[in-house]
C-alpha cells in the first residue's frame, strides 16, 4: 500500500510539472549568419511562432497568449506561422485575435498543417476555416509566395500547403531566382529533404514539438512523438541551405510537455564577414 501511495503521488507530480511545462514558454532570440546577405537585410528580425492547436482542453491558449505578451514587447519585421493553428473549431476565434495582435510592417505569412486540415490521428479534428487567417491579416500561402521589400532588398516569402509540400514535384520550383533572401515556410521539417543547394535560404518549420514529452537517455533524449525524425528542434546547417524547427507552443493529444518547452523565436539574420 505505501509503494502505491508512493508511485500514485509520484506520477501526481509529474502530470502536475508537465502540465506547468505546457505554459512554461521558453522566449529565445538568435542570431543567423547568412552568406551573402544583402546589406539592406542585415539585422532583419522574424518572428517564428508554430503549433498553436487551438480549440482543445487543455493550456495552449494560455501558452499562445504568453509568446503574444513576449512579442509584442520587441520589434520585428516579418512574422511567420508555420501550421497547425486549429485543433478544433472553437478555437476559430482565438485564432483570429492572436494573429490581429501581430504588429509586423513587412507582413504576417502563414501556412497550414496536417491538424489544420483534419489530416491527423485524432477522431475529432475537423478541418479549419482558411478564412479565419484573413480575418486575422496573416496572408496563407499554399504553394504560392509573396515578394516584400526592405531598402532596395526584395524578400521571397513562399509556403507549402500540407498536402504540397509532398506532391509538389519540386518545392524548390517556387523559388524566386531574382529575389535577394528566400524563404521558405512548410509545417513539415522533412522538407529540407526535397530542396535542392540554394533553391532557398532559410527553411522555416514545426511539427514535432520537440519531442513534446522526453525522457531523458545517454544520448540526450528520448523523444516520444515523432521518433524517426532527422531535425527535432532549433537551426540546422544543412546542404539545401539553413532550418529552423520551432517546438510549437501547443500540444496534441494530451495536454502536457515533459522536457521539451514551448517556444517563440525572433531570429535576426546577420550578413557572414
Amino acid at each position: 500500500m505505501r509503494s502505491a501511495g508512493v508511485l500514485g503521488a509520484a506520477a501526481a507530480a509529474l502530470a502536475a510539472w508537465s502540465l506547468f511545462e505546457a505554459q512554461w514558454v521558453e522566449e529565445v532570440e538568435l542570431e543567423v549568419p547568412v552568406a551573402g546577405l544583402h546589406p539592406d537585410l542585415d539585422g532583419l528580425r522574424i518572428l517564428h511562432l508554430s503549433d498553436f492547436h487551438l480549440g482543445t482542453l487543455s493550456l495552449n491558449g494560455r501558452a499562445l497568449g504568453k509568446a503574444l505578451d513576449w512579442a509584442d514587447s520587441r520589434a520585428y519585421d516579418l512574422a511567420v506561422v508555420t501550421g497547425d493553428l486549429l485543433s478544433r473549431r472553437r478555437g476559430t476565434e482565438t485564432l483570429v485575435g492572436a494573429l490581429a495582435s501581430l504588429r509586423a510592417p513587412l507582413g504576417t505569412f502563414a501556412v497550414l498543417g496536417n491538424h489544420d486540415v483534419a489530416e491527423t490521428r485524432d477522431p475529432f479534428s475537423r478541418p479549419g476555416d482558411p478564412a479565419a487567417l484573413d480575418r486575422g491579416g496573416a496572408i496563407l500561402l499554399a504553394d504560392t509566395s509573396r515578394v516584400v521589400e526592405r531598402g532596395s532588398a526584395r524578400i521571397q516569402v513562399a509556403g507549402l500547403s500540407p498536402e504540397g509540400w509532398w506532391a509538389y514535384r519540386r518545392p524548390g520550383d517556387l523559388a524566386d531566382a531574382g529575389a535577394d533572401l528566400r524563404i521558405l515556410l512548410c509545417h513539415f521539417p522533412d522538407v529540407i529533404a526535397r530542396l535542392r543547394p540554394g533553391d532557398f535560404d532559410l527553411v522555416l518549420a514545426g511539427h514535432l514539438h520537440g519531442g513534446q514529452i522526453c525522457l531523458p537517455h545517454p544520448r540526450g533524449k528520448l523523444r516520444l512523438e515523432h521518433l524517426r525524425a532527422r531535425y527535432w528542434e532549433g537551426l540546422h546547417w544543412t546542404r539545401a541551405g539553413i532550418l529552423h524547427v520551432s517546438r510549437g507552443l501547443g500540444t496534441s493529444f494530451v495536454p502536457f510537455r515533459f522536457l521539451a518547452r514551448p517556444e517563440v523565436t525572433v531570429l535576426t539574420l546577420r550578413g557572414e564577414n
